[in-house]
């Protein structure tokens, strides 16, 4: 965010301490786009670690000795020791030399309790220092943003729950919709060979599938209409009354015996649930 260029191509980036702050601080630069960075650790056990999990990343290793020197040609220095003095004062920044021109000040960002960076180093006009305190906007501006997505989250996540439940809704309605269909695929298969009893042999077989075609699409025009009427949305206490209604209306039709007590208990269940 305080590069003027928003990138790393440009920034010479140090790292001081590869500890467990050091770590994710190196993760978070690698996942920005920062390709290269000297990392100043007392070992070099750790930073090789690091090295090995982030093989696309260029990272040197430095010892504490050379801190000053590495300082010296960075633009951009992450501090994350556990060192109870600071590591740099305003005397020691002073006398570090000036940074890219593109950049105008050296960026510190100090992310160590105690403070790694003295915060008059802000007083210099060649150096900025950022610290926990001036980390908290950042975190706070984050946060804002991940509630107003997860807000967003939620009204998705609400109207593909009403889908899903409309859509389990519906399989309640199964048993009365499959004896429908039973139902009328046994007069359409009877009056189909009547038809064909009554034509005789004569018919030939492109009639004869003429005929069945002609059958099976009169049945699928009657019962679309029933279909969509036994289809309900679970969070419409009307649709739910009015698909109980139709279930009862085509069972006393049809005389299809499904069991409506059963089902109507499940829908009643899932319109209390609804209504909470």
């Amino acid at each position: 965010m305080k590069l003027p260029e928003s990138s790393y191509s440009s920034a010479r980036v140090l790292v001081i301490g590869a500890g467990k702050m050091g770590k994710l601080v190196i993760k978070h630069l690698a996942a920005k786009g920062c390709k290269r960075m000297v990392v100043v650790n007392r070992t070099e056990e750790k930073v090789n670690a690091i090295s090995q999990e982030l093989k696309d990343i260029d990272i040197v290793y430095k010892p504490l000795s050379e801190m000053m020197a590495c300082a010296a040609e960075a633009d951009v220095i992450f501090t994350s020791t556990a060192s109870e003095s600071p590591l740099f004062s305003k005397e020691d920044v002073q006398k570090l030399p000036s940074v890219a021109p593109f950049l105008r000040r050296r960026l510190f960002i100090d992310i160590s309790v105690p403070r790694n960076v003295e915060p008059c180093v802000s007083d210099l006009e060649t150096a900025v220092v950022y610290n926990v305190d001036d980390l908290q906007e950042v975190v706070a501006a984050n946060k804002e943003d991940r509630l107003q997505k997860a807000a967003e989250a939620q009204v998705i996540i609400l109207e593909e729950l009403n889908k899903f439940v409309a859509w389990k809704d519906s399989l309640e309605t199964v048993p009365t919709i499959k004896k429908l269909r039973a139902y009328v695929e046994r007069i359409r298969a009877s009056e189909f060979e009547k038809c064909l009893s009554k034509l005789g042999d004569n018919i030939s077989k492109k009639q004869k599938q003429a005929i069945y075609d002609l059958s099976m699409g009169i049945v699928s025009k009657l019962l679309h209409g029933p279909m969509q009427h036994l289809r309900c949305d679970g969070n419409d206490n009307r649709a739910l009354d009015e698909v109980l209604e139709n279930m009862r209306s085509l069972n006393r039709m049809f005389d299809l015996e499904t069991e409506i007590s059963l089902l109507e208990e499940k829908i009643r269940v899932k319109m209390e649930r609804a209504q909470k």
